[in-house]
């Protein structure tokens, strides 16, 4: 039996996005950036492997994290990730105003990041 083209059946599987900290919208992003944003989002839950200038790697934080670069009218937006293997996780967003990501905001997504999961380690053994 032949399957339909475009049927759910023929499309990649999107790891969903799990929302640690920050959101997207209109304002403060301008409508581009926020799509620009939504668009690499979601690339990076089809699988796809970013790169500059999309994205930058975060080996220092982990090996699977990153931080998506969306320019924007006046900022330049960084929205701070890790790819797990069942999920999308964006674990900060902020607005770059240093060569620098601030230490303020790397401590941050690594307690998020053991908050998340020690919770999710908790979930499993139940």
């Amino acid at each position: 039996m032949a399957r339909k083209q475009g049927s759910k059946a023929d499309e990649p599987s999107r790891k969903p996005l799990v929302w640690l900290h920050g959101e997207v919208k209109t304002p403060p992003f301008m409508p581009e950036a926020r799509q620009e944003a939504g668009m690499l989002l979601g690339l990076l839950q089809q699988g796809e492997r970013l790169g500059m200038p999309q994205a930058e790697a975060l080996t220092d934080v982990c090996s699977s994290c990153g931080a998506l670069r969306v320019r924007d009218a006046g900022h330049n937006w960084r929205i701070m990730y890790r790819i797990d293997n069942d999920a999308v996780l964006v674990r900060e967003v902020y607005a770059k105003k240093s060569r620098k990501i601030p230490k303020a905001v790397i401590d941050r997504c690594k307690q998020r990041l053991r908050d998340y999961d020690a919770a999710v380690k908790v979930a499993k053994k139940k």
